[in-house]
């Protein structure tokens, strides 16, 4: 059986050519295209976002490679990526950590948005982690990582929101609605 996801060293024109599954506005599947045509096009696709978080409270945030096609070298969730055709969200979400961060964690499905501008249109799945283990960030894919206390990243997305993926920006303010505590 072949292993889904992306080779660790694959080149932009393979990445390009990577199969997408294209959704309607419900997240419906309706065909397989190339990643190169579904960005350039705008189409619905699926995406999974990982917020992890350490026993203090902390969010482990990544910031992207600067060769990444979308969004390179600004702040985002702890792991995220596309889900490949008929793969389940949360082996994808799995999957994402394993290649960006080399970790293992217990995932917990909080969200699922619909298409949306600040998504790059992706039908994304939201999950949440807690862990101990310090991340291991694939340098093919992350630039840094590390813990932030909620404090500081509140204080970092109110003086230089300009640094953050607007994905990561859009799914923290859905987060923290949804999570009156975490401010506590």
């Amino acid at each position: 059986m072949r292993k889904r996801g992306r080779k660790p060293k694959e080149s932009p024109e393979g990445i390009r050519k990577e199969p997408i599954e294209v959704v309607d506005e419900n997240c419906e599947p309706l065909g397989v295209f190339s990643r190169g045509l579904v960005h350039t096009n705008g189409l619905y696709h699926k995406s999974v976002h990982v917020f992890i978080f350490n026993n203090r409270g902390e969010i482990f945030l990544q910031r992207r490679a600067l060769d990444r096609e979308e969004n390179p070298g600004l702040w985002s969730s702890s792991a995220s990526g596309h889900v490949s055709p008929g793969e389940p969200s949360i082996v994808a979400a799995q999957r994402e950590l394993k290649e960006e961060l080399k970790i293992k964690v217990k995932l917990e499905e909080v969200l699922r948005i619909p298409p949306h501008p600040e998504t790059n249109w992706e039908c994304s799945t939201l999950f949440v982690g807690k862990t101990d283990k310090q991340p291991k960030p694939n340098p093919n894919e992350v630039l840094e990582g590390r813990f932030f206390t909620i404090g500081e990243l509140e204080k970092m997305i109110a003086e230089t929101p300009e640094i953050f993926s607007p994905a990561f920006l859009f799914l923290w303010k859905l987060y923290k609605e949804k999570t009156p505590q975490l401010g506590s």
